[in-house]
């Protein structure tokens, strides 16, 4: 199992309560960045937003700066707005990405959780669907082939253009993100008309059975095994750290106790649940 942190790039505040400049913010996050490199997590991810709450506006040109810095770590989007944007440019952007960071970028395509890039790129909501489905084929396309033919409702044909570069893994890797709950965050929730998150919401979250990844290092880890279990395995898991006014120290801090405690506990738990089901295995071949 790949662990790893996802970033919304969300204004904060520090220590003192005071508002971060953005400046200072994105230099803060490329050091967080660079430390779960280094502490061994497996992949790091920044969002997409058009709105003033966030500074993710465009995430390839943070990953770029991240793939300087980093040496291991894969650099994903979480997710790229593909119904809003370019499969074209899209491809090209994370196709750079993954030459310069050495075979390390990947495309998390989603529809995103807000509406401002729509009216800002020109699009309609109506299209909301259709648009997601129509762009993700064509970017699987352009993935599959140099020489793209293709045509659709949203977007001018392409009649054997070349589309460049290409990256450096073949092929660059996309998933498919789905997902958001009304339960996400108070404030936005707001915005939706969703009833605001409750001590006892959250307190029910923490439970054996909740979503949420808090708690000291055996906790997490063992919650972590308990969400890979009940769901038959999974591949792959990102905390995702910046939705509250978390102190920067206190960021680093805790991806630090991921990388060098809570994932270390968890693959050498799955390690040892792998070994014994093949010596089971062999067990009964002797058998």
């Amino acid at each position: 199992m790949q662990i790893g942190v996802d970033s919304f790039v969300a204004a904060t505040v520090d220590a003192a309560g005071r508002a971060v400049n953005p400046a200072r913010h994105l230099s803060e996050l490329l050091e967080a960045v660079t430390l779960a490199d280094e502490v061994g997590l497996d992949v790091f991810g920044i969002g997409e937003h058009h709105r003033r709450e966030f500074l993710d506006s465009a995430p390839t040109v943070i990953l770029a700066a991240a793939a300087a810095r980093t040496r291991r770590i894969r650099l994903t989007s979480a997710v790229t707005v593909l119904s809003a944007a370019d499969p074209v440019r899209v491809f090209q952007e994370f196709a750079t990405l993954d030459l310069l960071s050495n075979g390390r970028a990947e495309i998390v395509a989603g529809r995103g959780s807000f509406i401002e890039a729509f009216p800002l790129f020109g699009l309609e909501l109506e299209d909301y669907d259709s648009l997601f489905a129509e762009k993700l084929d064509l970017l699987l396309k352009i993935r599959e082939h140099t020489h793209v033919y293709w045509s659709g409702k949203h977007r001018a044909a392409l009649t054997g253009q070349g589309v460049y570069p290409r990256p450096l893994q073949n092929p660059l890797p996309v998933w498919l993100g789905v997902g958001g709950t009304t339960g996400s965050f108070t404030e936005i929730g707001r915005e939706r008309g969703w009833l605001p998150m409750t001590r006892a919401h959250f307190d029910a979250q923490l439970g054996p059975t909740g979503a949420l990844l808090v708690g000291d290092v055996e906790t997490v880890a063992e919650k972590i095994l308990h969400v890979n279990e009940s769901l038959g395995g999974i591949s792959r898991l990102t905390f995702q750290m910046s939705v509250a006014a978390l102190p920067h120290a206190k960021l680093l801090r805790a991806i630090e106790l991921l990388g060098t405690r809570v994932a270390p506990r968890v693959r050498t738990a799955l390690a040892s649940e792998t070994a014994a089901e093949l010596l089971s295995t062999d067990s009964h071949r002797a058998a």
